[in-house]
């Protein structure tokens, strides 16, 4: 069996997109907000649903660019278990991450924890949306208008999820995306950041490109753009979405089938119809048993991934670490399965029974 790794990129056609790709060569408009980009910028906003969204370089400096242009200079309550560019983001812009464990069904912030780790330095909470599932969106709400706190969504893993029939993305004072090539939606290397706010809108615009306009400056500012290479594969890609989706919840499918009662914990989703499918994490019994079936599939040339591990608050960078025990425990005995649009089913029974017969 040749290489199966935890995720496959999708790529069109290469003439679809080698032909909108074509009309910024012919213009030699490659980079700077190019008619690509703008066109990718529009066409996500239609699908969103929302008023404004950046095209950026990538799904990190979009938190980054958040936490600067609302002048967070605090704590931000976040949580431990999502990929090292949550926090990450919260470090680099000199802020101090205050972890809160996570709800032990569906691994994302435990609202039920968070007011009592606010303290008078807390400015804003940026919870994840772990695997695509939300978070509790209503109850983050209203505990941050009670506190006068600013909502940071790391949606990295949420394109095409939906909250209540609107898309994941429309939420919070910012919504962040990624649209690396591991993602369900891509443009090869790139993200998103997202916002209803018109004044914070047009300071995210300048930040993105070095704060100025023309050969004007007006504000301090980062390269956060990108290029028509990468607008031209989101704009090929996009109306793949629906196919992209249905067969990933396909894929999902058999493994529950194949699975059964295999003695493994799988993801709590409150509304199905609603999930993007962009992973398949299974959760083991025990620690033993998860890297017993790690082994043994790579053994097989099938490589799944701790999705997510180290839980962040053991990161060895912290200045102080704090225990999370439910995110300690989840993150050591996760395996998200390889999961993507082309994958074979002769695969996911393979692995299935390579899991079948590590675990008793």
């Amino acid at each position: 069996m040749s290489r199966i790794n935890v995720t496959q990129t999708f790529l069109p056609d290469f003439d679809e997109y080698a032909k909108i790709l074509k009309r910024a060569w012919d213009k030699k408009w490659i980079t700077n907000n190019g008619e690509l980009a703008q066109e990718l910028e529009t066409k996500l906003k239609e699908y969103l649903g929302v008023k404004h969204l950046l095209f950026t370089g990538n799904g990190t400096i979009v938190l980054q660019m958040a936490i600067k242009a609302m002048g967070i200079t605090g704590e931000i309550i976040t949580t431990p278990f999502s990929y090292v560019a949550t926090t990450n983001a919260i470090l680099w812009e000199g802020c101090t991450p205050v972890f809160v464990d996570i709800h032990p069904e569906n691994y994302t912030i435990d609202v039920s924890k968070i007011e009592e780790a606010i303290t008078e330095k807390t400015q804003a909470i940026l919870a994840t949306h772990v695997y695509g599932v939300p978070c509790d969106i209503e109850a983050i709400q209203k505990i941050a208008d009670k506190y006068q706190l600013k909502v940071i969504y790391d949606g990295a893993h949420a394109f095409g999820s939906k909250y209540k029939g609107n898309q994941i993305l429309s939420y919070g004072d910012v919504s962040t995306c990624s649209f690396h090539a591991t993602k369900l939606f891509h443009t090869v290397e790139g993200g998103c950041i997202i916002t209803d706010n018109d004044e914070l809108a047009a300071k995210l615009r300048l930040y993105r490109s070095f704060g100025h306009i023309g050969d004007d400056y007006f504000d301090m500012g980062i390269n956060g753009k990108n290029s028509e290479f990468h607008a031209a594969m989101g704009l090929a890609v996009l109306p793949h979405l629906p196919m992209l989706i249905e067969s990933r919840r396909k894929a999902s499918q058999s493994y529950d089938t194949l699975l059964g009662n295999a003695r493994i914990k799988r993801l709590k989703i409150e509304d199905e119809s609603n999930f993007n499918y962009a992973y398949y994490p299974v959760v083991f019994d025990t620690h033993e048993d998860m890297g017993a079936v790690k082994t043994a599939l790579e053994k097989e040339n099938i490589f799944p991934r701790r999705y997510f591990y180290p839980s962040l608050n053991n990161l060895p960078f912290l200045n102080e670490k704090v225990a999370m025990p439910i995110s300690d425990d989840i993150s050591s005995r996760v395996l998200a399965l390889p999961l993507y649009a082309e994958i074979e089913n002769e695969v996911i029974e393979k692995i299935c029974s390579i899991i079948r017969a590590n675990i008793v």
